[in-house]
């Protein structure tokens, strides 16, 4: 199916041919009939993408602190890499669907088969959309005009914001198409409007559906203007549809309101206020979000937990159901709004109308009819990249990779090293299939898909690489084994002991006929200064003390990383790098935990990731792991130490290495950060040629239970 995607770094438009998309529980799988582009976010959007980095930077001043703190702790070019992976992140356009329910996910009780729905679903020809952003559109309303129905939610909640009472008189500022529903829907609602734009057409509209209008372009005063239409009281409100860098709309308007008016933001426009302006006249101002309440709330949006009816009467879906029986009453109306019409494979001319600013208004993408395209072949999982950036993949064929997963990670780091290493990349699947396509133009992987079952059951690939949610790791890796194939799996290898249990019975069962590879990602003891440090610590026969100060800095609570049953937290899913980063230093098995985790305070509820591990080992030798979620961004992120027989090793970051009291060693320092990723992934592909495992299984055994004991000492201990 073809989907459209934005390159955030050229402001390239791309039509792309994607799978079909899985269906979660709570979502529905809809087959599109129309949507609408929504000019204004949308070229906001196409423009952000064509500008060079500079106008980049400056649109985006927060993301650059961020870069410049990224330098100072990885270096220069690691950053550089991750700033034009982020930017190579494919983005899909639109939020504007009308099409049919073509399948239902689990826990989906409101919706049919067959029904026709409204929802926030991107421009493509499917798409998946959880059951809270979806409402059926009303017998009597057409598809063109349901299409508006989520701008029209956009407007509708700015306007109950506002707060308007009958009669009241308000000025809508901007006649794009925010602008016109919300003069619409305020006059359905028994106000007075007066629209202010600079296009006579599109006020020539205003003034259709009931407004009086100003036109800024012609120079007249939307103060004096105001004033009159106020009759020299002050209007009660104002509402922002525009989009402008500008403060003078948002001074323009506190000048308009009479005392205690109401301002609200749809739109954009500059923030600088006036306090002044502000307190003499006891002005309320308020940004509105979106639809309505819901909006980025993922309990809401992607749980499906609707709030209650009597305590939150407007929701998002429940402003978009009331936008449409506004439709189905005659109150609103949307054909006069359409401008242009094309076929989804003319969204590229319709991109470069909004880019090069033609008069436009309403532009509606058309989709194939049923007829048209076979279901079969808009709902196959899996298909065939024609149109990848290199070509069909001609590396070494013994190493034949299907990548489960197309997320940053893979997308910066595993993928680009696999092919380094000459491993042939077949096959690549995500869930949404959108990032697979993408990532496979990119590197020529020639197998796109949705569906993990079709790599994993695949003749033609016999390595699986997973880079999924921590929570899958485990049940990928048994059928991956199951199936006969090697596994790389990014860490942790499981969540569970129960889990694990699983896993080493499916290798078991495996060791006594062909014995597939496993490997777990565990770069850092690949990394070249650490294969330095095991080298020099060999000569010591006395037992080591070890310091690793990790500053981890914070996520929010509630990341997916946080979340124990997915991503199990962040001791199993990252201090796991370092609990094995030191039984490998040490060489000796793990013979002792000891944990300590922060007090309790009023910010976060999550404590596990501010602790100190301690370990002993066989040997005699000990270490401590600070995992710190609290620290300064400036500050390296890894600094290990090592102390052995009156000498001492400290690696910072992985960029500086230096030693103190060794004869023939002083520093090894690197010019830019090396964590060992592409010398594991060797390591790995070595180890399928030669069927020896790079990492022992017995070890990766030890590690991941050590680790997840850990996480349940941390968690239970105050």
């Amino acid at each position: 199916m073809k989907q459209v995607l934005q390159n955030l770094r050229s402001g390239a438009t791309e039509i792309i041919e994607t799978p079909k998309p899985q269906v979660k529980p709570g979502h529905v799988l809809i087959r599109t009939y129309s949507s609408l582009i929504s000019a204004g976010t949308e070229r906001m959007l196409v423009d952000f993408g064509k500008a060079n980095f500079i106008n980049k930077a400056r649109q985006q001043p927060e993301k650059v602190q961020m870069v410049l703190d990224k330098v100072k702790t990885d270096g220069l070019m690691t950053t550089i890499e991750a700033v034009k992976n982020k930017l190579d992140t494919p983005l899909p356009m639109g939020y504007c669907n009308v099409g049919e329910i073509i399948e239902l996910g689990s826990n989906v009780h409101d919706f049919a088969l067959g029904d026709l729905v409204v929802s926030n679903g991107p421009h493509a020809e499917l798409v998946v959309v959880p059951k809270n952003l979806c409402a059926k559109v009303p017998t009597n309303v057409d598809i063109e005009s349901a299409s508006f129905a989520i701008l029209g939610a956009i407007s509708l909640q700015g306007i109950r914001l506002l707060q308007p009472t009958l009669a009241e008189a308000f000025v809508v500022t901007g006649m794009g198409l925010l602008g016109l529903l919300a003069v619409q829907l305020l006059r359905a609602s028994g106000c007075k409007v007066l629209a202010l734009d600079y296009d006579a057409n599109r006020l020539k509209l205003a003034q259709q559906f009931g407004a009086e209008i100003v036109n800024l372009a012609n120079g007249e005063d939307p103060l004096k203007a105001a004033e009159k239409f106020s009759q020299g009281r002050g209007v009660d409100g104002v509402l922002l549809t525009a989009s402008t860098q500008s403060n003078e709309p948002m001074q323009q308007a506190a000048h308009m309101c009479r005392k205690r008016g109401r301002i609200v933001l749809v739109g954009t426009t500059g923030l600088e206020l006036s306090r002044a302006d502000f307190y003499e006249k006891e002005l309320s101002f308020q940004v509105s979000c979106s639809y309505g309440p819901g909006r980025y709330d993922k309990t809401y949006e992607e749980q499906g937990i609707d709030y209650p009816f009597g305590h939150v009467r407007w929701t998002e879906q429940r402003n978009i159901e009331a936008v449409l029986e506004m439709l189905a009453s005659g109150r609103l109306v949307t054909p006069p709004l359409i401008s242009h019409h094309f076929l989804l494979a003319q969204a590229k001319d319709a991109y470069q109308l909004i880019s090069d600013k033609t008069p436009s208004l309403g532009i509606l993408l058309k989709y194939s009819e049923p007829a048209v395209i076979p279901h079969a072949e808009l709902m196959a999982s899996t298909i065939t990249n024609t149109n990848s950036l290199r070509g069909a993949n001609s590396a070494n064929p013994t190493i034949r990779t299907g990548f489960i997963g197309a997320g940053n990670y893979a997308t910066q780091v595993l993928i680009p090293a696999f092919q380094k290493n000459s491993a042939a990349l077949l096959a690549i699947a995500s869930q949404t299939g959108i990032s697979a396509a993408y990532v496979g133009k990119k590197f020529g992987i020639n197998k796109i898909s949705s569906n993990n079952h079709d790599l994993l059951t695949d003749p033609d690939v016999n390595t699986i690489v997973i880079t999924t949610r921590h929570n899958t790791h485990a049940e990928l890796v048994c059928q991956a084994l199951n199936n006969g194939k090697h596994v790389f799996v990014e860490k942790p290898l499981a969540l569970t002991q129960i889990e694990l249990d699983e896993i080493a019975a499916v290798y078991s069962a495996k060791s006594t006929s062909f014995c597939p590879i496993l490997m777990v990602g565990f770069n850092r003891r690949f990394a070249p200064q650490v294969i330095k440090m095991k080298s020099l610590l060999q000569s010591c026969n006395e037992p080591k003390t070890i310091i690793m100060t990790i500053n981890a800095g914070p996520i929010p609570d509630d990341h997916w990383t946080q979340n124990p049953t997915v991503g199990g937290g962040r001791i199993i899913g990252e201090a796991c790098h370092f609990i094995d980063l030191m039984r490998h230093l040490t060489d000796a098995t793990i013979t002792s935990i000891q944990v300590t985790k922060i007090g309790r305070s009023g910010h976060s509820k999550l404590r596990d990731d501010k602790a100190t591990i301690t370990l002993g080992f066989a040997d005699g030798s000990f270490g401590v792991i600070h995992y710190l979620a609290n620290g300064h961004k400036s500050f390296p992120k890894e600094r290990i130490e090592v102390f052995c027989a009156g000498k001492i090793l400290q690696l910072d970051n992985f960029i500086k290495l230096q030693g103190y009291g060794w004869r023939n060693f002083k520093k090894m320092n690197l010019w830019r950060q090396n964590k060992g990723q592409i010398e594991c992934t060797k390591s790995f592909i070595q180890a399928i040629k030669n069927d020896t495992p790079p990492i022992p299984f017995a070890e990766l055994m030890e590690v991941s239970r050590k680790t997840i004991e850990i996480s349940e000492a941390i968690q239970q201990c105050d």
